[in-house]
């Protein structure tokens, strides 16, 4: 019986069975994923909404909607999804060029779980970040904590290297502008009016032109360091917001017909409007976006770079092979030490399937006095330097293994830019870096297998040949005996003597 696929390509004739993400393919574990994941992207039951009706026996009432409904396109497999997620973080692409370099890669859509090779977009790049929503923190962290269990599963590292792991926190940005006051005050000019147009509100000026111009003339200011003349245009912003924001204010309270949802989106607009207004300078809880107000202003101490906007992350990797084996970011800037706990907790919860709970923790001096709140892990820093055994002075001069892997989670993962909604966003950003971190490590582990059994293969192949001239005797001893231990060292060294011993060998022949 002839089928739509007897002329299409096989995946696994097209590609390198060697391949590393080949093999990994058939080492993940694949049911097991799409059986923790399922709960989450099953079918919601709904409760329905009552409907008034009438019939010969006068009004009634009846519920639609209700149960759970099997309308609508069918979902994507959750394999793909998955794999979508770890080839986006393992090799630094955005959605848009996710799908795209995927309908060229053989090798991605083989991991993918396809049989045959497409031409076709595996979905929309909307459809990646919906899933990613749906997911949730849990969820993503489940995708993480797979890559920990095949790692184990392949022999790439070892349980008992889990009991000690390095910490360390990091910054991950934000996707917004540098927050000057003058560039904050013209973004919340021109919200406040754009919201206020949608909601029907007219205004009486939108203050546009002069916007520009004080934008203009801000920056010119600042670049010439004449700040006083900033400080006048600055001033000038803050009075044209403070007027929009009581005008559009005053008109929404007089309009009764505008709906509750645009009305409280409009608030809170005007909310964040009114906040930049009125900040200053060296307030603690400054709002440094409009569009993201979780945003923190983070100082680690650079020199090229002394403060980064965004939130802290927490990261801990193993400390002999680098495995990363939590990520957790920490809205609200917290002192590195309060990190420490929960960070533990999810490096537990992540090891629990593999029967290992990390018990010392190589920290730097951000985690001094932390102690009492971690009490079944051992802190080893540079200030209790004086009490370390030798054993633990060698582990401590390892603490610094784990600025590469920032460096690499940033530079290689996506992590040096958030560009998720949300506190829930950067959670979610922070684990799936991690878990692209760590298919390219399983990428690796598995290179290094491979070139080691191929070193085995060859030396196996060098001593069966050595046991076989043993065997055979005769002919090779005679062969030796004619040429002079200086020739063979010559003709085993590769001299210039190595003609004469191979002519030597072919008259014996």
């Amino acid at each position: 019986m002839a089928t739509d696929d007897f002329f299409r390509a096989r995946l696994d004739g097209m590609v390198d069975p060697r391949h590393p993400l080949v093999v990994l393919a058939s080492r993940m574990p694949w049911p097991q994923i799409e059986a923790a994941l399922a709960p989450a992207l099953a079918h919601k039951d709904r409760k329905g909404r009552t409907v008034e009706g009438a019939d010969m026996f006068g009004p009634t009432l009846s519920v639609a909607g209700a149960g759970v409904s099997a309308a609508g396109r069918p979902r994507l497999p959750i394999r793909l999804m998955v794999s979508l997620l770890y080839l986006k973080h393992a090799f630094n692409e955005s959605d848009e060029s996710l799908v795209q370099r995927w309908s060229e890669n053989v090798v991605w859509q083989l991991f993918s779980g396809l049989e045959y090779y497409s031409t076709k977009l595996p979905c929309d790049p909307a459809q990646i970040s919906r899933f990613r929503k749906i997911l949730g923190e849990a969820g993503v962290e489940q995708l993480l904590k797979t890559t920990i269990e095949t790692a184990v599963a392949i022999k790439a590292v070892n349980k008992a290297e889990f009991e000690r792991v390095i910490v360390d926190t990091t910054v991950q940005e934000k996707a917004i502008a540098h927050p000057t006051d003058s560039r904050l005050l013209d973004v919340a000019r021109r919200l406040v009016v754009r919201h206020a147009q949608r909601a029907g509100i007219a205004l009486k000026m939108t203050y546009e032109r002069e916007g520009k111009t004080l934008r203009r003339r801000a920056g010119g200011y600042a670049h010439a360091k004449q700040f006083k003349r900033l400080k006048t245009v600055v001033k000038r912003q803050r009075t044209i917001l403070g007027v929009l924001i009581r005008e559009v204010t005053r008109k929404m309270e007089q309009m009764t017909t505008l709906a509750a949802d645009i009305k409280t989106k409009l608030m809170t607009w005007l909310e964040r409007a009114e906040r930049i207004r009125t900040q200053k300078t060296k307030d603690k809880n400054k709002l440094y976006a409009m569009h993201a107000p979780e945003a923190e202003c983070i100082g680690k101490g650079k020199a090229r770079k002394p403060y980064e906007f965004g939130v802290k992350a927490s990261i801990a990797v193993t400390h002999r092979k680098g495995l990363v084996v939590g990520a957790r970011t920490f809205p609200g800037n917290p002192y590195d030490g309060h990190t420490m706990a929960a960070q533990i907790e999810q490096t537990s919860t992540l090891l629990e399937n593999i029967g290992v709970k990390p018990t010392t923790a190589v920290v730097d001096m951000g985690y001094r006095g932390v102690d009492e709140d971690v009490p079944a892990v051992q802190v080893i820093h540079r200030g209790k330097a004086k009490r370390l055994t030798a054993q633990q002075k060698t582990w401590l001069r390892r603490r610094q293994a784990v600025e590469p892997t920032i460096g690499h989670l940033k530079a290689d993962h996506r992590m040096d830019r958030c560009w998720l909604k949300g506190t829930e966003g950067d959670a979610l950003h922070a684990v799936l870096c991690a878990a692209g971190f760590n298919i390219r490590w399983l990428m690796r582990a598995i290179a290094e297998q491979a070139a080691k059994a191929a070193k085995a293969f060859v030396f196996v192949l060098f001593r069966l040949w050595s046991w076989l001239q043993m065997a055979l005797g005769g002919r090779y001893a005679t062969i030796r005996q004619a040429i002079s231990p200086e020739d063979q060292f010559e003709r085993r060294h590769g001299t210039p003597a190595l003609g004469r011993c191979q002519r030597m060998v072919g008259a014996a022949g």
